[in-house]
């Protein structure tokens, strides 16, 4: 009987149909609550800001205004992606706000969820644990209209096409990540683990070049150049404003510790690369896919302007560091401790003065991470072979 739910669960038509009505679900929550406020923008809760940033940003561009200036009739905040997002958000102009905020959060759900239905080396029923794992944090995500889901699962597909030889395709996910957000950039740092390089190269320089231009399909070079200018003084000043739910932050709240950014960055980044020593280890596909769990956490505990919603990458991270490996209490305490203090750190599990209070001004959400990236780079140092995960299947399949 059991084995007989687990075929039926594992049918990949109810996982995602499952997926699309959560989804559904969401939005229309965040449009209706984004309609019952004062009417004014910078009064309401806007529930869909992240959205309508977006969406904005397109008609904002092809108007020939400087995207990244504030625009308060119609949102409260910035736009602080590429103009090349900008561009790529011309479809979610031609359809209504509903629609449109369905489909972005809908687009986001399943770019995640179905790169890690691809996963390798892991049975469906372990790809389950996973997108269960992640599924909470997702949906914060998504709660926000945030593209957080989106930059993971497009770093999750950039390592199955390198898996799968096709460097263009990686190529291509690599740059766009850099697109949305620039610490995409931390990913290409894959290509290390595979053949072709210098053709990897090539085709990430070719792919930059294409992106990098591609605005000028609705704007002049001169107003590109404008735009290219903008987006960098708005970056720079961004850079000094806060620590997020960072590393940074964690030291500099719960030790005292001011430590530069780019100085703890770059420590953060030393360790990181430590691993890559281990060349001989390349070979082994586990040793690869517990390098994607670091490159997922490494973009957010270093990341200074992080953000709860940022969360689903990390939290992406660490499911995909516990199920492609041996069965481990210690590990299984740690993923305890990320599933308590940072996928349910933001639901109503939690009072609301609990936290307000001491959760967010004591940045809990990023400490179990943290932990989970240090373990992780110890496993990467210590690992040797192609080891075979033993996570008892009894225990899913209770």
């Amino acid at each position: 009987m059991v084995e007989k739910v687990w075929t039926w669960m594992l049918k990949p038509w109810l996982i995602f149909g499952v997926i699309a009505v959560v989804t559904l679900v969401i939005s229309l929550q965040n449009y209706l609550v984004q309609h019952v406020g004062t009417g004014n923008p910078l009064q309401e809760l806007t529930s869909y800001t992240n959205y309508l940033i977006f969406k904005n940003s397109f008609v904002h561009l092809i108007n020939h205004q400087d995207i990244y200036q504030t625009f308060p009739a119609e949102h409260a905040d910035l736009y602080k992606y590429s103009p090349t997002f900008a561009l790529l958000m011309a479809p979610f102009s031609m359809v209504s706000d509903f629609a449109g905020l369905f489909i972005w959060n809908l687009l986001n759900m399943l770019v995640l969820f179905l790169a890690i239905w691809r996963l390798p080396m892991l049975a469906e029923r372990k790809k389950l644990a996973v997108i269960g794992f992640v599924l909470i944090e997702a949906i914060t995500a998504i709660s926000n209209s945030q593209s957080n889901c989106l930059l993971c699962g497009i770093l999750v597909f950039a390592f199955l096409f390198l898996e799968k030889g096709q460097i263009a395709m990686a190529a291509l996910m690599l740059v766009l990540s850099v697109y949305i957000k620039l610490f995409g950039l931390i990913g290409f740092v894959l290509f290390l683990f595979y053949p072709q390089k210098g053709k990897a190269f090539v085709y990430s320089l070719a792919w930059f070049l294409i992106l990098v231009i591609l605005p000028l399909l609705v704007v002049s070079a001169q107003e590109l150049s404008g735009l290219y200018k903008s987006w960098w003084i708005l970056l720079e000043n961004d850079h000094s404003i806060s620590y997020g739910f960072s590393a940074m932050a964690w030291l500099h709240i719960w030790f005292g510790w001011v430590i530069p950014k780019n100085l703890l960055a770059l420590a953060g980044l030393l360790i990181f690369s430590i691993p890559l020593l281990r060349y001989k280890q390349f070979k082994f596909v586990r040793f690869r896919m517990l390098f994607l769990s670091s490159v997922l956490l490494w973009v957010v505990i270093f990341n200074h302007k992080a953000e709860s919603p940022s969360f689903v990458i990390a939290v992406s991270g660490v499911a995909i560091w516990f199920f492609s490996q041996k069965f481990n209490p210690f590990n299984l305490i740690l993923l305890f401790l990320t599933f308590v203090f940072t996928v349910l750190s933001a639901t109503d599990i939690y009072p609301v003065s609990f936290r307000d209070q001491v959760l967010v001004p004591n940045v809990v959400k990023v400490v179990p991470c943290i932990f989970v990236w240090i373990k992780l780079n110890y496993d990467l140092l210590r690992m040797n072979g192609n080891f075979q995960p033993t996570f008892p299947e009894k225990a899913l399949s209770l």
